[in-house]
């Protein structure tokens, strides 16, 4: 297999899994080091396919569902109440972000698409590898989340305002979402 026909394989399971596939298990598959598969990852970048890398590895980000930012805070405590109860509605968080007044906006790509992909985070926080990027502004952040229409999104609206998570969203705030 030459590397063109290794990167549509690649594309391939990438479309037809909906979890992260990792730099190593792309490697053990295709018997190359995980540098090729790094380098095939940034040529298909480079054909303009959206391959987004998380922690638990790569997703391939096709448009499907409709997104909204939301403006949350809770306690670090109430971090899995507040991402199981969006992903027990339908959602998916994309993402987290914050704005830095010296660094401007930070973002860490989530994917967190499952009650199991909560747990693993919730792990990674206790297990002391970070903490959470709410902290740096005062337990209030953004979620990019991700769901199957416009009433699955209400419900996530209306339910995380209900738990007391949901902020209003300031002028400036909408103005500069992507």
């Amino acid at each position: 297999m030459n590397g063109e026909q290794r990167r549509q394989a690649i594309l391939t399971l990438l479309k037809n899994e909906k979890s992260p596939l990792s730099g190593k298990l792309l490697s053990e598959k295709f018997h190359v080091s995980r540098q090729v598969i790094v380098q095939d990852i940034a040529l298909l970048r480079a054909a303009h396919y959206t391959i987004v890398s998380t922690n638990r590895g790569y997703l391939l980000n096709e448009s499907s569902g409709i997104t909204k930012v939301f403006k949350v805070t809770h306690t670090d405590e109430q971090i899995e109440d507040e991402l199981n109860t969006i992903v027990d509605l339908g959602g998916e968080i994309i993402d987290v972000f914050v704005y830095h007044k010296v660094y401007g906006k930070i973002q860490g790509i989530l994917s967190i698409q499952s009650r199991r992909n909560v747990k693993e985070f919730i792990q990674g926080i206790h297990s002391g590898k970070s903490s959470p990027l709410k902290n740096i502004t005062s337990n209030y952040h953004y979620h990019t989340i991700k769901a199957d229409s416009a009433e699955t999104l209400h419900l996530i609206e209306t339910t995380l305002r209900e738990k007391g998570f949901l902020l209003p969203m300031d002028q400036w705030e909408t103005e500069t979402e992507d």
